[in-house]
């Protein structure tokens, strides 16, 4: 955490130092300039010392921080951003002239060009700006359904047209009970889709499975006719509050699985279980996190799947996408479909369906959101309901996912 919050130090001053070359251009004013320049630094010093002695279990001394971050940070960003790329057009710019044109010539700087650059920096860093903003008030709340049909040739007859509702990373502990009215209207739309199945693919709570029981009576509402099965994400296991303490991770496993069954979710750990329609059936296969780095692996397909015979048809929740490309794409027995989470989108990003689709995440996860397909198998990655560590969603906003499986 300490080499972390050093690498965003130094970037954040390389950004200063930009952003200040900018309102240089922009003004002569040099009483605003030293204005600037001290409010600048001090909000970076607070952010620094802040971020040392931050409590991290205090929800919203996190929140507070990130947020402010975020506001300060990312439109300065932007607007460094653009005058870097004016200054490397500058040098390319000279290197050309330097090389192919007559020495004699002068060469002239063109203050008027940096004036616009730097306009325009500021008005590209404004739409982050209240973009944050916005996505603080009010996007984490802007709960969306995303449906996704799925053909298979070998789905059995009496599934065809199985409907299949996920939600993923909840983060019971991000929300604040005031918020209730909110987080009810997106449970809301989710009982609106009329499932046949509901699955849950990780992360209930940030910590503690504590912060699952003011949520209970309105998780319980929740409506599916064949059933609600759950599974683990990293941090449903506590790690962030226990550390490697087993015992007090094994015990905070099962109060949530407690949790989990008081409201009708059956938690599966690397277990299976049949669905049957009309003397036919399906798998849901269900392992305990299975996460790449210092993430908990306890995910243990080959045990989950030791009831399956050859030629089922499977369904396989795990909470990391990653597991997929390590383990299921080549695993003997077919996961047709994964279903995951844990991404979050980031909570940041850009969509545009069917021009863009951008995250910084997706330089960790490849596969991050949405669907993908390999070797005749599926992956769908949930967007996440809920939020953690930055108070709000930016362009990615929480998802309710509706899969339909078709024959064919």
């Amino acid at each position: 955490m300490g080499a972390l919050i050093g690498i965003l130090f130094v970037i954040s001053l390389i950004v200063e130092y930009y952003c200040y070359q900018a309102i240089k251009v922009l003004t002569n004013n040099k009483l605003f300039r030293q204005y600037w320049v001290f409010f600048s630094s001090s909000i970076l010093l607070t952010i620094l010392i802040w971020s040392v002695f931050i409590d991290r279990n205090n929800k919203g001394q996190v929140h507070f921080l990130l947020g402010f971050f975020m506001i300060v940070f990312v439109p300065k960003f932007i607007l460094a951003i653009t005058i870097i790329f004016e200054d490397f057009i500058r040098m390319l710019t000279f290197l050309f002239k330097k090389t192919f044109s007559n020495p004699s010539v002068n060469k002239t700087y063109l203050p008027e060009r940096r004036k616009a650059i730097s306009t325009i920096g500021l008005g590209l860093a404004s739409i982050p700006f209240f973009s944050i903003i916005e996505g603080i008030v009010w996007g984490k709340f802007d709960f969306r359904v995303r449906k996704v049909t799925l053909r298979f040739p070998d789905l059995p007859e009496s599934f065809d047209g199985y409907k299949i509702a996920q939600l993923s990373d909840i983060h019971l502990g991000s929300f604040d009970i005031q918020d209730f009215d909110k987080v009810s209207r997106g449970i809301k739309l989710l009982n609106d889709q009329n499932a046949d199945l509901f699955v849950f693919t990780g992360d209930s709570v940030n910590n503690l499975a504590e912060e699952m029981e003011p949520w209970l009576p309105l998780l319980k509402t929740i409506k599916a006719k064949d059933g609600k099965y759950s599974i683990l994400g990293n941090h449903d296991y506590g790690v962030y509050a226990f550390g490697n303490n087993k015992i007090a991770q094994q015990k905070n496993i099962d109060l949530l699985h407690q949790y989990h069954k008081s409201i009708n979710w059956k938690l599966l750990r690397n277990e299976s279980i049949r669905l049957y329609k009309e003397n036919q059936f399906i798998n849901i296969v269900g392992v305990k996190n299975w996460g790449q780095g210092h993430f908990p692996k306890d995910g243990d397909l080959n045990i989950a799947s030791q009831n399956i015979k050859d030629g089922e048809f499977n369904i396989l929740l795990s909470h990391d996408p990653s597991h997929f490309d390590a383990i299921v794409k080549n695993f003997a027995k077919k996961m047709h479909l994964t279903l995951s989470g844990h991404t979050h989108g980031m909570q940041f990003g850009i969509e545009i369906p069917g021009v863009i689709k951008w995250s910084p995440i997706k330089y960790r996860y490849p596969k991050w959101a949405d669907l993908y397909q390999e070797n005749g198998k599926y992956l769908y990655v949930n967007r996440g309901f809920g939020f953690i560590g930055f108070p709000g969603r930016v362009g990615i906003w929480p998802e309710i996912t509706v899969i339909e499986l078709k024959k064919g």
